[in-house]
């Protein structure tokens, strides 16, 4: 059995996997929908209802309640991005330190 780019033997992702648009189906509002994601949005929404201690079907209605886009998929890769966004940036002011800078300083007198 030879590997793929779609994964191993093992059923480990592989690059092609990794990128794939996967479509599952949801519960919002009482009804049923489909959304289609890359793995990384999927296991990225997971990751932040889990901390914020709620369902991921009550995260996705949360999206979907709040939405300025017709299209939920979007509307979660936007959610997500925004919310890793608003992290890295507080992250940067709240205690971690940028990296010095690697520019020179001029020469000669000032």
């Amino acid at each position: 059995m030879q590997n793929d780019e779609s994964g191993d033997r093992r059923g480990k992702p592989g690059p092609l996997r990794e990128y794939a648009v996967v479509k599952r189906s949801v519960v919002v509002g009482g009804h049923k929908t489909s959304v289609s994601l890359e793995d990384a949005f999927w296991t990225s929404l997971k990751d932040i209802a889990t901390r914020r201690g709620i369902t991921l079907s009550t995260q996705i209605a949360s999206i979907d309640t709040n939405r300025r886009t017709s299209n939920l998929s979007s509307a979660i890769r936007l959610y997500v991005l925004e919310h890793f966004r608003t992290r890295a940036v507080s992250t940067m002011f709240i205690g971690e330190r940028q990296a010095p800078s690697t520019r020179l300083a001029p020469l000669g007198p000032k």
